[in-house]
């Protein structure tokens, strides 16, 4: 099966990894890829997304994969302009893609299909915004687009609401666009993640992600730091909860709305008091969890893609590890503000029962690892109790360094 992948971080090195050891033979491409992908799939050289499509044609891909979540909204839409040329794509339409690409969007849909969530108000400026805030803090803002992760603030105050509504809706940071005005919701963050085929899906191993930069969940707001997955991670009354009021109410409202789906979807939850409610979706898989479901996740993952993407959810091709998995980051120099790029990376050699996922980095003209981004690397360990897991992947990732290099040290700890 000629499968190709799109993307170039971590969670598209996971997700080949996973192809690369599905049961079904597979010949592996990427687009745009990294240097460590390359070492598994052939890189794809072309200069954008038509291209793209044309040379998939050309070359019989028999499934197109959508890891980055830009290119499901670029143009046309990654799947849509697959479809239009017969090709299986694994990955949503860009006007079920708006999800993720218009906070707006997601959160009209919630309400529309009465799924619990925060309340939250749509604002054009900056005045309108410090008008929806009214001295509530904390309050939660969020640029409407997409963001790369990081167009979200949790304001404890007036201050550091006002430094982010600079960023967004004076300075554009992130480009053009609404902000939303939310409320804040505490408790435990869950990500929970569903193979959605039309109106079937199944659920993935849950994970938690770690998005602010420093230990304690201080700092600022970050790509994601580390992560941990497990069935454990949640008790089955609350998977049947979260099930029977987020997962289904959106899998149907996607029918409901004529929205065609068939790929992964993200459901970014916090567990309230009045029980689990939904801060945002994402129309792919999320990252770094990607990086820690996909080790404890069994099957033939290959297979499963492709025959979603013809519109048939073969959940007996998958099975999921009752165990643990811990993903923990490095990130360069500067992140989240800035990165540096350059620093040559040591170790990888030295990891021994670990996973290490490349997200930024490159190979240099002495043919060595260095850093090129903010989050350059993960790595992961399993284990059959969390503090096992943990501890496996710190072992581990001390191994790894490089100048300026920055980590978390609670990652599987904190909020446990």
């Amino acid at each position: 099966m000629k499968i190709l992948v799109v993307g170039k971080g971590g969670r598209e090195h996971a997700l080949i990894t996973a192809m690369v050891e599905s049961e079904t033979e597979t010949e592996l491409y990427s687009f745009p890829g990294s240097d460590a992908i390359s070492e598994l799939a052939q890189i794809v050289n072309v200069d954008g997304l038509e291209s793209l499509i044309e040379w998939m044609k050309q070359n019989e891909i028999d499934l197109c994969v959508a890891g980055e979540e830009s290119y499901l909204v670029k143009g046309e839409g990654l799947a849509n302009l697959c479809e239009k040329e017969g090709i299986p794509c694994w990955g949503p339409h860009k006007q079920s893609a708006q999800l993720e690409a218009s906070k707006e969007f997601a959160k009209e849909f919630m309400l529309r299909h009465d799924i619990p969530t925060g309340a939250a108000t749509g604002c054009d400026n900056v005045d309108e915004a410090r008008a929806a805030i009214n001295g509530a803090y904390p309050t939660v803002l969020k640029f409407d687009g997409l963001a790369a992760g990081k167009g979200v603030a949790v304001c404890a105050d007036e201050a550091s609401a006002e430094e982010f509504l600079q960023e967004v809706m004076v300075e554009r940071k992130f480009g053009a666009g609404r902000l939303l005005v939310e409320e804040c919701l505490i408790g435990p963050e869950v990500s929970v993640f569903a193979a959605v085929v039309d109106d079937k899906y199944l659920v993935f191993t849950p994970a938690r992600d770690y998005k602010r930069a420093l230990d304690g969940d201080l700092g600022p707001n970050t790509g994601g730091m580390g992560a941990v997955a497990s069935r454990q991670l949640v008790t089955k009354e609350l998977m049947e909860q979260i099930d029977a009021e987020i997962v289904k109410p959106t899998v149907d409202g996607l029918v409901k709305d004529g929205l065609p789906y068939r790929g992964f979807i993200y459901f970014g939850l916090m567990i309230t008091e009045a029980g689990p409610k939904i801060i945002e979706y994402n129309c792919r898989f999320g990252d770094p969890e990607c990086q820690a479901v996909m080790p404890i996740v069994g099957g033939d993952l290959a297979a499963f893609c492709a025959a979603g993407a013809k519109g048939d959810l073969q959940s007996d091709l998958l099975n999921f590890s009752d165990g643990w998995s811990v993903c923990l980051v490095r990130s360069s120099a500067g992140y989240p503000e800035s990165s540096r790029s350059g620093d040559v990376i040591s170790g990888f050699d030295k990891v021994e029962n670990a996973r290490v996922y490349h997200a930024g980095t490159m190979k240099n003209d002495a043919g060595e690892w260095e850093t090129n981004g903010g989050r350059v690397l993960a790595v992961v360990a399993g284990g059959d109790s969390r503090e096992d897991a943990v501890a496996k992947a710190y072992e581990q990732l001390e191994k790894v360094t490089f100048d300026g290099m920055q980590s978390r040290s609670d990652i599987g700890t904190f909020n446990f």
